[in-house]
């Protein structure tokens, strides 16, 4: 029953990542805490690197089916996708020895940080001011720079490099669905050096049935059993949202995921 729930969500994880670029981080870390709950203060741990899981597979199979002209704004790009796989690496080997009620709590007021960020600037949610930074044109604008930060939080906290990567392309005068598109691609630069740390590296998570490394093998694959279609489907049909509605969802969905994780002792 557990795993058909699971795989109900997965349709809203495949939902997610296609029209937000939450390649699975955003939705599973919030959704595997609850399910391993009586994990107790490690399930947010188990939830962040069983996370990099389904963002490896959802995020590889979205850019595969992402029109090429989208695509072809990561041209150059190869330092900026080199520092995110560093700090991808970086910040799961970290989460595997952080106190449980950093990664939990840290997650939260990442999560509301940037919900608080995106209300109150301009950029975001009021698109007419955008494109006061950087160009869409390469990769929305994210400084190369920035790489390093971007894949060590994001892979420590299990939000996903979407999180940081759309608002700062948005602001960079992207609109959604190009921002969505292209962070799909940049989140799979991070998860893949996250996923490899996880399943190998030693650190405090417990050992339990379903466990490989720090990753919920089945609750990981029955998300991915319910995503996958829908990122094929959406990618081949994708939906069209005003521009100011997807951006609106896009903050909800941030209030939900933070709060979810708060709730869940």
């Amino acid at each position: 029953m557990l795993l058909l729930v699971l795989f109900v969500v997965g349709l809203a994880v495949g939902l997610t990542t296609v029209l937000f670029g939450f390649g699975g981080g955003f939705v599973t870390v919030p959704v595997i805490t609850v399910v391993d709950a009586g994990l107790g203060g490690e399930a947010v741990r188990v939830a962040a690197a069983s996370s990099a899981l389904v963002m490896v597979v959802n995020a590889l199979v979205a850019t595969s089916a992402t029109p090429r002209d989208v695509l072809v704004r990561l041209r150059g790009r190869r330092a900026l996708l080199v520092l995110l796989a560093v700090g991808g690496a970086a910040g799961a080997a970290a989460g595997r020895y952080a106190p449980d009620a950093l990664l939990r709590w840290g997650f939260v007021v990442y999560v509301g940080a940037t919900v608080v960020d995106l209300l109150v600037r301009p950029g975001f949610l009021r698109p007419g001011v955008a494109g006061r930074v950087g160009s869409p044109g390469r990769a929305g604008g994210l400084p190369t720079a920035l790489g390093l930060p971007i894949g060590s939080v994001a892979s420590f906290l299990g939000v996903g490099g979407s999180v940081m990567t759309v608002p700062l392309m948005r602001r960079a005068g992207a609109p959604m669905p190009v921002a969505a598109a292209l962070a799909n691609p940049l989140t799979a630069a991070i998860a893949v050096p996250a996923l490899l740390v996880a399943l190998l590296a030693r650190g405090t998570t417990p050992t339990a049935p379903g466990l490989v490394g720090g990753v919920d093998v089945p609750s990981a694959v029955a998300l991915l059993a319910g995503s996958l279609p829908v990122v094929v489907l959406l990618r081949r049909r994708p939906p069209r949202i005003p521009d100011a509605v997807h951006a609106g969802v896009y903050v909800g969905l941030l209030v939900a995921a933070g709060a979810t994780v708060a709730v869940v002792g």
